[in-house]
Protein backbone atom coordinates (compact mmCIF):
# COMPACT_ATOMS: atom_id res chain seq x y z
CA UNK A 1 0.00 0.00 0.00
CA UNK A 2 1.18 3.02 -1.07
CA UNK A 3 2.09 6.11 1.82
CA UNK A 4 -0.58 8.37 0.27
CA UNK A 5 -3.07 5.44 0.54
CA UNK A 6 -2.03 5.33 4.27
CA UNK A 7 -2.40 8.65 4.95
CA UNK A 8 -6.05 9.10 3.74
CA UNK A 9 -7.09 6.40 5.70
CA UNK A 10 -5.68 7.57 8.86
CA UNK A 11 -7.74 10.69 7.96
CA UNK A 12 -10.44 8.51 7.71
CA UNK A 13 -9.95 6.67 11.36
CA UNK A 14 -9.21 10.34 12.57
CA UNK A 15 -12.53 11.33 11.53
CA UNK A 16 -14.19 8.33 13.04
CA UNK A 17 -12.53 8.73 16.17
CA UNK A 18 -13.36 12.31 16.46
CA UNK A 19 -17.16 11.23 15.97
CA UNK A 20 -16.28 8.78 19.34
CA UNK A 21 -15.89 11.77 21.27
CA UNK A 22 -12.41 10.58 21.98
CA UNK A 23 -10.05 13.59 22.97
CA UNK A 24 -8.70 15.44 20.11
CA UNK A 25 -4.92 15.37 21.06
CA UNK A 26 -5.12 11.95 21.96
CA UNK A 27 -6.95 11.66 18.27
CA UNK A 28 -4.71 13.11 16.13
CA UNK A 29 -1.12 11.67 18.44
CA UNK A 30 -2.77 7.90 18.28
CA UNK A 31 -3.54 7.82 14.07
CA UNK A 32 -0.30 9.71 13.63
CA UNK A 33 2.23 6.93 15.80
CA UNK A 34 0.46 4.41 13.93
CA UNK A 35 0.06 5.60 10.42
CA UNK A 36 4.29 6.78 10.99
CA UNK A 37 4.39 2.87 11.80
CA UNK A 38 2.86 1.80 8.75
CA UNK A 39 4.46 4.16 6.21
CA UNK A 40 7.70 3.56 7.64
CA UNK A 41 7.13 -0.42 8.10
CA UNK A 42 8.56 -0.33 11.65
CA UNK A 43 7.12 0.31 15.05
CA UNK A 44 10.53 1.99 16.58
CA UNK A 45 10.28 5.36 14.21
CA UNK A 46 6.78 5.90 15.41
CA UNK A 47 7.56 5.20 19.47
CA UNK A 48 10.79 7.69 18.91
CA UNK A 49 7.89 10.70 17.86
CA UNK A 50 6.71 9.82 21.48
CA UNK A 51 9.96 10.47 23.41
CA UNK A 52 10.87 13.59 21.10
CA UNK A 53 8.04 15.91 20.09
CA UNK A 54 6.90 16.37 23.42
CA UNK A 55 10.00 17.71 24.52
CA UNK A 56 10.22 19.56 21.58
CA UNK A 57 6.88 21.10 20.93
CA UNK A 58 6.88 21.98 24.96
CA UNK A 59 10.36 23.52 24.93
CA UNK A 60 9.09 26.48 22.20
CA UNK A 61 9.31 30.16 24.06
CA UNK A 62 6.78 30.64 21.78
CA UNK A 63 4.13 28.60 23.23
CA UNK A 64 4.40 30.51 26.68
CA UNK A 65 2.08 33.49 25.66
CA UNK A 66 -0.59 30.90 26.19
CA UNK A 67 -1.29 30.37 29.76
CA UNK A 68 -0.24 33.92 29.89
CA UNK A 69 -3.15 35.28 27.81
CA UNK A 70 -5.29 32.82 29.47
CA UNK A 71 -4.32 34.26 33.06
CA UNK A 72 -4.86 37.29 31.85
CA UNK A 73 -8.04 36.90 30.79
CA UNK A 74 -8.89 34.88 34.23
CA UNK A 75 -7.85 37.28 36.13
CA UNK A 76 -9.65 40.28 34.49
CA UNK A 77 -12.81 38.24 35.07
CA UNK A 78 -12.07 38.35 38.86
CA UNK A 79 -11.45 42.07 38.69
CA UNK A 80 -15.14 41.86 36.99
CA UNK A 81 -14.23 44.13 34.42
CA UNK A 82 -16.71 42.01 32.22
CA UNK A 83 -19.38 43.52 34.21
CA UNK A 84 -18.09 47.10 34.16
CA UNK A 85 -17.74 46.84 30.38
CA UNK A 86 -21.41 45.73 30.05
CA UNK A 87 -22.20 48.26 32.32
CA UNK A 88 -20.87 51.10 30.32
CA UNK A 89 -22.02 50.06 27.19
CA UNK A 90 -25.23 49.73 28.78
CA UNK A 91 -26.15 53.11 29.59
CA UNK A 92 -24.79 54.16 25.70
CA UNK A 93 -27.11 52.01 23.71
CA UNK A 94 -29.47 50.83 26.76
CA UNK A 95 -32.62 53.05 25.62
CA UNK A 96 -32.39 52.07 21.98
CA UNK A 97 -34.90 49.28 20.47
CA UNK A 98 -33.01 46.69 21.08
CA UNK A 99 -30.12 48.03 23.06
CA UNK A 100 -29.40 46.04 25.62
CA UNK A 101 -28.37 43.32 22.75
CA UNK A 102 -26.57 45.71 20.97
CA UNK A 103 -24.74 46.59 24.54
CA UNK A 104 -24.18 42.71 25.11
CA UNK A 105 -21.94 43.05 21.21
CA UNK A 106 -19.91 45.74 22.03
CA UNK A 107 -19.14 44.81 25.65
CA UNK A 108 -18.11 41.30 23.88
CA UNK A 109 -15.61 42.83 21.91
CA UNK A 110 -14.43 45.15 24.37
CA UNK A 111 -13.74 42.27 26.65
CA UNK A 112 -12.21 40.34 23.73
CA UNK A 113 -9.16 42.98 23.90
CA UNK A 114 -8.51 40.99 27.48
CA UNK A 115 -9.65 37.84 26.75
CA UNK A 116 -8.58 35.64 24.30
CA UNK A 117 -11.40 32.97 23.87
CA UNK A 118 -14.77 33.42 22.84
CA UNK A 119 -15.63 30.71 25.05
CA UNK A 120 -14.93 32.51 28.41
CA UNK A 121 -15.86 36.07 26.53
CA UNK A 122 -19.82 34.49 25.82
CA UNK A 123 -20.03 32.66 29.28
CA UNK A 124 -18.69 36.19 31.21
CA UNK A 125 -21.23 38.24 28.98
CA UNK A 126 -23.74 36.13 29.77
CA UNK A 127 -23.62 36.11 33.39
CA UNK A 128 -23.90 39.87 33.44
CA UNK A 129 -26.08 40.62 30.40
CA UNK A 130 -28.92 37.73 30.31
CA UNK A 131 -30.60 38.84 33.38
CA UNK A 132 -30.99 42.69 32.18
CA UNK A 133 -32.93 41.24 29.22
CA UNK A 134 -34.83 38.94 30.45
CA UNK A 135 -35.91 41.88 32.59
CA UNK A 136 -36.83 43.72 29.86
CA UNK A 137 -38.81 40.90 28.22
CA UNK A 138 -35.93 40.82 25.42
CA UNK A 139 -37.07 37.67 23.11
CA UNK A 140 -35.02 34.38 24.33
CA UNK A 141 -33.73 33.92 20.39
CA UNK A 142 -32.24 37.47 20.66
CA UNK A 143 -30.87 37.49 23.78
CA UNK A 144 -29.29 33.75 23.32
CA UNK A 145 -28.20 34.69 19.71
CA UNK A 146 -26.52 38.12 20.43
CA UNK A 147 -24.64 36.12 23.48
CA UNK A 148 -23.81 33.37 21.36
CA UNK A 149 -22.62 35.32 18.18
CA UNK A 150 -20.76 38.25 20.43
CA UNK A 151 -18.87 35.53 22.23
CA UNK A 152 -17.32 34.48 18.65
CA UNK A 153 -15.47 37.86 18.62
CA UNK A 154 -13.39 36.71 21.71
CA UNK A 155 -10.56 34.97 18.75
CA UNK A 156 -10.31 37.94 16.80
CA UNK A 157 -10.33 40.91 18.47
CA UNK A 158 -6.30 40.48 19.93
CA UNK A 159 -5.40 38.46 21.84
CA UNK A 160 -6.44 35.39 20.38
CA UNK A 161 -5.33 31.60 20.95
CA UNK A 162 -6.31 30.56 17.49
CA UNK A 163 -3.97 33.62 16.11
CA UNK A 164 -1.34 32.15 18.48
CA UNK A 165 -1.02 28.57 17.18
CA UNK A 166 -1.40 30.17 13.45
CA UNK A 167 1.56 32.27 14.08
CA UNK A 168 3.39 29.21 15.28
CA UNK A 169 2.66 26.78 12.95
CA UNK A 170 3.15 29.18 9.86
CA UNK A 171 5.37 30.79 10.95
CA UNK A 172 4.15 34.03 10.74
CA UNK A 173 4.37 36.92 12.89
CA UNK A 174 1.58 36.66 16.19
CA UNK A 175 2.27 40.54 16.24
CA UNK A 176 1.10 41.49 12.57
CA UNK A 177 -1.61 38.70 13.18
CA UNK A 178 -2.89 40.87 16.41
CA UNK A 179 -2.76 43.88 14.63
CA UNK A 180 -4.90 42.42 11.55
CA UNK A 181 -7.81 40.99 13.62
CA UNK A 182 -8.13 43.97 15.08
CA UNK A 183 -10.30 46.13 12.32
CA UNK A 184 -12.31 42.98 11.39
CA UNK A 185 -12.98 42.11 15.11
CA UNK A 186 -14.59 45.86 15.28
CA UNK A 187 -16.20 45.39 11.37
CA UNK A 188 -17.71 42.18 12.95
CA UNK A 189 -19.21 43.98 16.10
CA UNK A 190 -20.98 46.47 13.77
CA UNK A 191 -22.66 43.97 11.31
CA UNK A 192 -23.89 42.42 14.38
CA UNK A 193 -25.33 45.60 16.21
CA UNK A 194 -26.59 46.41 12.63
CA UNK A 195 -28.13 42.95 12.36
CA UNK A 196 -30.06 43.66 15.79
CA UNK A 197 -31.40 47.23 14.71
CA UNK A 198 -32.62 45.48 11.59
CA UNK A 199 -34.04 42.76 13.64
CA UNK A 200 -36.09 45.11 16.56
CA UNK A 201 -37.18 47.42 13.17
CA UNK A 202 -39.08 44.73 11.97
CA UNK A 203 -40.50 43.35 14.81
CA UNK A 204 -39.86 45.85 17.72
CA UNK A 205 -40.80 43.19 20.38
CA UNK A 206 -37.94 41.75 19.93
CA UNK A 207 -36.10 43.81 21.88
CA UNK A 208 -37.89 46.68 23.72
CA UNK A 209 -36.44 49.87 25.24
CA UNK A 210 -34.51 50.15 28.27
CA UNK A 211 -33.97 53.28 30.37
CA UNK A 212 -33.17 56.90 29.60
CA UNK A 213 -29.18 57.62 30.90
CA UNK A 214 -28.73 61.35 30.91
CA UNK A 215 -25.17 62.41 29.32
CA UNK A 216 -23.09 62.82 33.02
CA UNK A 217 -24.53 59.17 33.33
CA UNK A 218 -23.11 58.15 30.09
CA UNK A 219 -20.16 60.01 30.54
CA UNK A 220 -19.33 58.46 34.14
CA UNK A 221 -19.95 54.65 33.11
CA UNK A 222 -17.61 55.13 30.40
CA UNK A 223 -14.65 56.57 32.50
CA UNK A 224 -15.11 53.13 34.56
CA UNK A 225 -13.88 51.14 31.99
CA UNK A 226 -10.42 53.00 32.05
CA UNK A 227 -8.66 49.39 33.72
CA UNK A 228 -9.44 47.58 30.29
CA UNK A 229 -8.77 50.42 28.00
CA UNK A 230 -5.03 50.84 29.58
CA UNK A 231 -4.75 46.96 29.82
CA UNK A 232 -5.67 47.08 25.93
CA UNK A 233 -3.01 50.04 25.24
CA UNK A 234 0.09 48.03 26.85
CA UNK A 235 -0.28 44.63 25.49
CA UNK A 236 -1.33 45.81 21.78
CA UNK A 237 0.18 48.96 22.05
CA UNK A 238 3.33 47.44 22.89
CA UNK A 239 3.59 44.84 20.55
CA UNK A 240 2.97 47.71 17.67
CA UNK A 241 5.67 49.79 19.04
CA UNK A 242 7.76 47.33 19.43
CA UNK A 243 8.41 48.02 22.99
CA UNK A 244 7.95 44.13 23.73
CA UNK A 245 7.49 40.99 22.17
CA UNK A 246 3.85 38.90 22.44
CA UNK A 247 5.36 37.11 25.12
CA UNK A 248 6.54 39.78 27.26
CA UNK A 249 3.02 41.89 26.39
CA UNK A 250 0.87 38.80 27.65
CA UNK A 251 3.56 38.75 31.01
CA UNK A 252 2.60 42.50 31.36
CA UNK A 253 -1.46 42.24 30.67
CA UNK A 254 -1.28 39.28 33.35
CA UNK A 255 0.23 41.06 35.99
CA UNK A 256 -1.67 44.46 34.78
CA UNK A 257 -4.64 42.44 35.28
CA UNK A 258 -3.94 41.20 38.46
CA UNK A 259 -2.90 43.94 39.95
CA UNK A 260 -6.35 45.99 38.73
CA UNK A 261 -8.46 43.10 40.89
CA UNK A 262 -5.38 43.66 43.64
CA UNK A 263 -6.39 47.54 43.76
CA UNK A 264 -10.04 46.79 43.80
CA UNK A 265 -10.12 44.47 46.42
CA UNK A 266 -12.05 42.20 44.13
CA UNK A 267 -8.99 39.48 44.52
CA UNK A 268 -9.29 37.12 47.07
CA UNK A 269 -7.50 33.61 47.92
CA UNK A 270 -10.05 31.58 46.11
CA UNK A 271 -10.38 33.78 43.12
CA UNK A 272 -6.44 33.63 42.83
CA UNK A 273 -6.32 29.69 42.93
CA UNK A 274 -9.59 29.62 40.43
CA UNK A 275 -7.58 31.63 37.30
CA UNK A 276 -4.71 29.43 38.21
CA UNK A 277 -6.42 26.14 37.80
CA UNK A 278 -8.64 27.28 35.10
CA UNK A 279 -5.34 28.64 33.04
CA UNK A 280 -3.34 25.47 33.41
CA UNK A 281 -6.67 23.30 32.69
CA UNK A 282 -7.22 25.15 29.81
CA UNK A 283 -3.30 25.24 28.65
CA UNK A 284 -3.02 21.63 28.89
CA UNK A 285 -6.18 20.96 26.91
CA UNK A 286 -4.23 23.52 24.72
CA UNK A 287 -0.62 21.71 24.78
CA UNK A 288 -2.62 18.31 24.44
CA UNK A 289 -3.58 19.27 21.32
CA UNK A 290 -0.68 21.07 19.65
CA UNK A 291 1.39 17.94 20.62
CA UNK A 292 -0.86 15.25 19.25
CA UNK A 293 -1.14 17.75 16.13
CA UNK A 294 2.77 17.64 15.76
CA UNK A 295 2.13 14.10 15.73
CA UNK A 296 -0.05 13.78 13.24
CA UNK A 297 1.97 15.86 11.36
CA UNK A 298 4.85 13.75 10.71
CA UNK A 299 2.69 11.33 9.89
CA UNK A 300 0.84 13.38 7.14
CA UNK A 301 4.27 14.22 5.85
CA UNK A 302 6.07 11.13 5.58
CA UNK A 303 2.67 9.95 3.45
CA UNK A 304 3.21 13.02 1.22
CA UNK A 305 -0.92 13.71 1.51
CA UNK A 306 -0.40 17.38 1.93
CA UNK A 307 1.82 17.50 -0.96
CA UNK A 308 -1.30 15.97 -3.02
CA UNK A 309 -3.48 17.80 -1.63
CA UNK A 310 -1.95 20.61 -2.46
CA UNK A 311 -1.14 20.26 -6.21
CA UNK A 312 -4.38 18.74 -6.44
CA UNK A 313 -6.21 22.12 -5.14
CA UNK A 314 -4.25 24.10 -7.11
CA UNK A 315 -4.86 22.68 -10.61
CA UNK A 316 -8.38 22.90 -10.42
CA UNK A 317 -9.59 24.82 -13.52
CA UNK A 318 -11.41 27.95 -11.53
CA UNK A 319 -9.97 31.14 -10.05
CA UNK A 320 -7.96 31.38 -7.44
CA UNK A 321 -10.85 32.83 -5.61
CA UNK A 322 -13.06 30.05 -5.72
CA UNK A 323 -10.57 27.53 -4.47
CA UNK A 324 -10.23 29.97 -1.26
CA UNK A 325 -14.01 30.06 -1.18
CA UNK A 326 -14.17 25.92 -1.03
CA UNK A 327 -11.34 25.93 1.83
CA UNK A 328 -13.33 28.65 3.80
CA UNK A 329 -16.15 26.44 3.85
CA UNK A 330 -14.76 23.53 4.39
CA UNK A 331 -13.56 25.29 7.95
CA UNK A 332 -16.88 26.47 8.87
CA UNK A 333 -18.48 22.65 8.09
CA UNK A 334 -15.32 21.81 10.06
CA UNK A 335 -15.97 24.12 13.13
CA UNK A 336 -19.81 23.25 13.70
CA UNK A 337 -18.08 19.78 15.03
CA UNK A 338 -14.96 20.56 15.86
CA UNK A 339 -12.74 22.90 18.27
CA UNK A 340 -11.57 25.81 16.31
CA UNK A 341 -8.07 25.06 17.71
CA UNK A 342 -8.10 21.89 16.41
CA UNK A 343 -8.92 22.85 13.22
CA UNK A 344 -6.23 25.11 12.36
CA UNK A 345 -3.71 22.36 13.80
CA UNK A 346 -4.81 20.12 12.08
CA UNK A 347 -6.20 21.22 8.49
CA UNK A 348 -3.98 24.31 8.55
CA UNK A 349 -0.51 22.92 7.57
CA UNK A 350 -2.47 20.82 4.56
CA UNK A 351 -4.25 23.88 3.31
CA UNK A 352 -1.60 26.81 3.80
CA UNK A 353 0.93 25.69 1.28
CA UNK A 354 -1.84 25.37 -1.51
CA UNK A 355 -2.34 29.04 -0.27
CA UNK A 356 1.04 30.46 -1.05
CA UNK A 357 0.78 28.69 -4.82
CA UNK A 358 -1.98 30.41 -5.32
CA UNK A 359 -0.48 34.37 -4.01
CA UNK A 360 -2.67 34.76 -1.38
CA UNK A 361 -1.22 36.93 2.14
CA UNK A 362 -0.41 34.63 4.82
CA UNK A 363 -1.80 37.11 7.39
CA UNK A 364 -4.94 37.89 5.71
CA UNK A 365 -5.69 34.29 5.27
CA UNK A 366 -4.83 33.26 8.95
CA UNK A 367 -7.88 36.32 9.52
CA UNK A 368 -9.81 34.44 7.18
CA UNK A 369 -9.63 30.87 8.81
CA UNK A 370 -9.86 32.02 12.43
CA UNK A 371 -13.02 34.28 10.68
CA UNK A 372 -14.88 31.43 9.51
CA UNK A 373 -13.57 29.05 12.59
CA UNK A 374 -15.41 31.46 14.54
CA UNK A 375 -18.56 30.76 12.27
CA UNK A 376 -18.38 27.33 13.44
CA UNK A 377 -18.74 27.67 17.13
CA UNK A 378 -22.81 29.18 16.26
CA UNK A 379 -23.53 26.49 13.18
CA UNK A 380 -25.64 23.40 13.79
CA UNK A 381 -25.67 20.75 14.75
CA UNK A 382 -22.98 21.26 17.55
CA UNK A 383 -21.59 24.99 17.85
CA UNK A 384 -19.92 25.18 21.33
CA UNK A 385 -20.91 28.41 21.55
CA UNK A 386 -24.04 27.76 21.77
CA UNK A 387 -24.18 24.79 24.06
CA UNK A 388 -22.00 27.31 26.47
CA UNK A 389 -25.05 29.59 26.34
CA UNK A 390 -27.49 26.98 26.46
CA UNK A 391 -25.91 25.76 29.64
CA UNK A 392 -26.02 29.22 31.35
CA UNK A 393 -29.40 30.13 30.36
CA UNK A 394 -31.71 27.69 30.23
CA UNK A 395 -32.86 28.18 26.77
CA UNK A 396 -33.29 25.15 24.26
CA UNK A 397 -31.22 24.43 21.57
CA UNK A 398 -33.93 25.13 19.02
CA UNK A 399 -34.60 28.92 20.71
CA UNK A 400 -30.66 29.59 20.39
CA UNK A 401 -30.09 28.43 17.00
CA UNK A 402 -33.05 30.42 15.43
CA UNK A 403 -31.47 33.35 17.51
CA UNK A 404 -27.99 32.94 15.74
CA UNK A 405 -29.78 32.55 12.27
CA UNK A 406 -29.82 36.48 11.68
CA UNK A 407 -25.87 36.66 12.97
CA UNK A 408 -24.99 33.48 10.44
CA UNK A 409 -25.91 35.79 7.79
CA UNK A 410 -24.48 38.60 8.69
CA UNK A 411 -20.93 36.62 9.20
CA UNK A 412 -21.53 35.52 5.64
CA UNK A 413 -21.27 39.35 4.24
CA UNK A 414 -18.24 40.47 6.89
CA UNK A 415 -16.42 37.09 5.27
CA UNK A 416 -17.16 38.19 1.92
CA UNK A 417 -16.07 41.67 2.38
CA UNK A 418 -12.83 40.66 3.76
CA UNK A 419 -12.29 38.66 0.74
CA UNK A 420 -13.17 41.58 -1.40
CA UNK A 421 -11.30 44.18 0.60
CA UNK A 422 -8.36 42.62 1.87
CA UNK A 423 -7.01 45.85 3.13
CA UNK A 424 -9.09 46.07 5.86
CA UNK A 425 -6.71 43.52 7.13
CA UNK A 426 -3.93 44.17 6.20
CA UNK A 427 -4.02 47.80 6.98
CA UNK A 428 -2.66 47.87 10.61
CA UNK A 429 -0.02 45.26 10.15
CA UNK A 430 1.40 47.57 6.91
CA UNK A 431 1.92 50.00 9.01
CA UNK A 432 3.88 48.01 11.97
CA UNK A 433 6.62 47.38 9.36
CA UNK A 434 9.16 45.36 9.34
Amino acid sequence: MSPVAIGYIGIGVLVLLLFSRMQIGACMAVVGVVGFAFVKGDIGPAFGLLKSVPLETFMQYNLSVIPLFLLMGAFATQAGLSEELYAGVYKLLGNLRGGLAMATVAACAAFSAICGSSVATGAAMAAVALPQMERYKYAPSLASGCLAAGGTIGILIPPSTVLILYGIITEQSIGKLFLAGFLPGILQAVFYIATIGLMTFINPNLGPKGESTSFRGKLMAVTKTWQTVVLFVIVIGGIYLGLFTPTEAAGFGAFGAFFVAVMKRKMTWRGFRESLVSTVGSSGMIFMILMGAMILGYFLSVSRVPFEVSEFTAGIPASRYVILSMILVLFILLGSIMDSMAIVLLTVPIFFPVIMKLGFDPIWFGILVTRVTEMGLITPPVGLNAYVIKGISGYSMKTIFQGVTPFIAADVFHVALLIAFPQITLLLPGLMGG
